[in-house]
């Protein structure tokens, strides 16, 4: 009982922490503000803090993880993670009314977590059973929820006032998040990030070395794919609104 009121604890501040800056829009914004961005102001200073954080720790401990840790070792810690993500997208999918990849990626979790040893082996790579990755902003897409505002979250980064809502959901069925044992969840959740900040190393140098802007350029980025994402589903006859 107190773990869930943990989790919804921080579930609830990280819904709030948006709905702040969404309250603050009218002063941050100005004439030449990018319609999908009124925030910016407020989203740039989110996003030094997040860039000085990823400076002083997250890249060189993922740098460090890569370096140091056998392949076999990485792979099997991201398939671990791949394969709790399996589960939470198919039922996703089930909520976007796509019961192909529903049950596509729940074969994934099933096969993965019998045959696997607990999710460490991709089995169901090998054996040809696709995996969809879904989560909840996209299902609030798909029902026709606009993005609403560009945001720039503490930490988690690029994300909209739909999906940092979605974000929330996220957080609240994490099974990671939902342990019992602290130091048990607390482990898993660091090894979590810098394996994924690990498999962002690559993108992260061409980024620096390429844009000038690296916010703009991260921004947009994010707010097309993510729009394509809810394109992709309506020309399937999947999604009610055009997102935006």
């Amino acid at each position: 009982m107190n773990n869930k009121l943990k989790n919804t604890g921080r579930s609830s501040a990280l819904l709030a922490s948006g709905l702040v800056l969404v309250v603050l829009t009218g002063c941050a914004t100005g004439p030449d503000a990018n319609p999908r961005d009124p925030l910016e102001p407020l989203n740039r200073g989110v996003y030094r803090f997040n860039d000085a954080v990823d400076t002083a720790v997250l890249k060189p401990v993922a740098t460090v993880y890569k370096d140091v840790t056998p392949s076999p070792v990485q792979t099997g810690v991201s398939n671990f993670f791949g394969n709790i993500g399996d589960l939470w997208s198919a039922a996703n999918a089930a909520f976007q009314l796509r019961p192909r990849e529903a049950g596509e990626n729940l074969m994934r979790f099933s096969v993965n977590t019998v045959l696997g040893l607990g999710g460490l082996l991709d089995i169901a790579t090998e054996a040809g059973i696709p995996r969809t990755r879904l989560d909840f902003g996209q299902t609030l897409g798909r029902w026709g929820a606009p993005s609403g505002a560009y945001l720039v979250l503490p930490i988690f980064g690029p994300s909209s006032v739909r999906d940092g809502t979605g974000l929330v959901v996220d957080m609240s069925v994490d099974p990671v998040t939902g342990l019992n044992d602290v130091s048990t969840r607390n482990s898993l959740t660091a090894l979590r990030v810098v394996d994924t900040r690990a498999s962002l190393l690559r993108a992260s140098s061409l980024l620096e070395e390429a844009a000038l802007d690296k916010y703009s350029f991260t921004r947009d980025l994010y707010l097309n794919r993510r729009q394509s994402q809810i394109d992709d589903m309506i020309d399937k006859g999947i999604g009610l609104g055009d997102g935006e």
